[in-house]
């Protein structure tokens, strides 16, 4: 099992940050790796909403679904894949500080057959991408002209 976390602080409202970051539609904005993604549910954002995206990882395109699990606005999101090469779940947890939003992200991969040999290299990558994709978001959120669509 793979088991990645970080962190970082992004000085904007926590409302905007959440708003931003739970439109999974944005993803592909501020994740190097996130291709497309597509809400596949007409409901808004909650608790059972659908996506489908394309990712490319260690050069291999994938796709997969998954679904909210938990959805607290301004505080935590979690999903978990529903169809995919692999079982995910993700959480955003969301926090005020006085420099502005922490937002943490913490991923739970459980890799099967071959795929679990190469755990190590998998997990080192996401660590990779995660630090480098956080600090996009903060200089996207915090320097360039986005929009926010608050929910």
């Amino acid at each position: 099992m793979i088991n990645v976390e970080d962190s970082i602080v992004i000085n904007r409202p926590i409302e905007e940050v959440f708003a931003y970051v739970s439109d999974l539609t944005n993803g592909p904005e501020w994740q190097t790796g996130l291709i497309e993604v597509r809400k596949t549910t007409a409901a808004p954002l909650g608790v059972g909403a659908q996506f489908t995206f394309v990712r490319k990882f260690l050069g291999r395109k994938l796709e997969a679904s998954n679904m909210f699990t938990v959805y607290s606005p301004n505080e935590i999101i979690t999903f978990a894949t529903t169809t995919g090469p692999m079982a995910v779940e993700a959480s955003y947890r969301f926090k005020t500080e006085q420099e502005g939003s922490r937002i943490t992200c913490k991923i739970e991969m459980k890799p099967e057959g071959f795929s679990r040999l190469a755990e190590p290299l998998i997990a080192a990558s996401v660590r990779r991408e995660m630090s480098a994709e956080f600090a996009y978001l903060k200089d996207l959120l915090e320097n360039r002209a986005v929009e926010i669509r608050l929910k």
